[in-house]
């Protein structure tokens, strides 16, 4: 893919994150093996307290993407029942732990428990999903953190397939601290004008239009349609909606952008193995800055 990607009379391509997965995880195969090769073997811990099953998936998928990559991956579970002081409790001793290199909070969480106060308990130097607020507060000021990996792997995304990305208006839908945020932190590092949508924006068309790069993180079915999106425009999908039998779809309406955006990452296979590739490669970061 060329940086020719935008154009006024575009052929839709695929925007697949699959490939570039596949590179991160050999990357990160062949750091986590010289690691353990000098007496620092990676070790991730994800922190679950829910019962949801799309969320025991999801972490199931982590554990056995780490596992190929020479990445320990511990999982502790909680419970649905867990109180915000053991979760805070759990976080705290994993961050003491010298053998622990990256610390994950999995979503959702009891009632009465929120990310942004937990997440403060994560070291930032292992906090590989970039929840902890010292972390989101070093990307808004343009300072070294371990960013959220979803919004990372947006913009790893748009590298990837050489969209250009100075100068261009890029509207983020969605304002979350997971992607919304942080995603346009990262975009306007690289230059582009950016606009942040949410609940409450008056006609989203009006904003969404316009933009040459779109990102829709907000997780609803068919949000953006043909009428929010202009003829050359390259959308990034980070919606992951799952369906009456099982498969998982977007925020944007596939069928009606497609033939009329230059370029769409697919649900599954866009955002979702970047995310995944990008969390094991901030671990074999941390693990070797341990060793420094």
């Amino acid at each position: 893919m060329t940086g020719q990607l935008i154009s006024d009379e575009p052929t839709t391509a695929v925007l697949s994150g699959v490939r570039l997965a596949k590179e991160i995880r050999a990357e990160v195969t062949t750091t986590a093996a010289t690691l353990a090769e000098a007496g620092v073997p990676p070790r991730l811990a994800v922190v679950v307290a829910t019962d949801d099953e799309s969320t025991a998936w999801y972490v199931r998928s982590i554990a056995n993407a780490a596992s190929k990559t020479g990445i320990r991956c511990d999982v502790i579970d909680l419970g649905a029942g867990a109180t915000p002081a053991e979760i805070r409790s759990e976080l705290a001793s994993l961050s003491a732990d010298p053998s622990v290199h990256g610390i994950m909070l999995q979503t959702p969480l009891p009632g009465g428990a929120t990310v942004e106060e937990l997440a403060a308990s994560i070291a930032p130097e292992k906090d590989v999903d970039g929840a902890n607020p010292v972390s989101l507060g070093r990307l808004s000021a343009g300072l070294a953190a371990f960013v959220p990996a979803t919004a990372a792997a947006v913009l790893e995304l748009l590298e990837h397939h050489e969209i250009p990305l100075s100068g261009r208006r890029a509207v983020v839908v969605g304002r979350s601290n997971v992607v919304g945020k942080p995603a346009a932190q990262l975009l306007l590092r690289r230059d582009a004008t950016v606009t942040v949508c949410h609940r409450y924006t008056r006609d989203l068309t009006a904003h969404t239009h316009p933009a040459e790069i779109l990102v829709v993180a907000v997780g609803q079915v068919g949000l953006i349609g043909a009428e929010h999106v202009s003829p050359g425009a390259v959308v990034i999908d980070v919606g992951t909606n799952p369906t009456v039998d099982g498969g998982l779809v977007g925020d944007v309406d596939e069928t009606a952008v497609t033939g009329m955006v230059a370029g769409l990452t697919p649900v599954p296979g866009g955002v979702g193995p970047v995310t995944t590739a990008l969390l094991l490669r901030h671990t074999v970061e941390s693990a070797s800055r341990s060793t420094a």
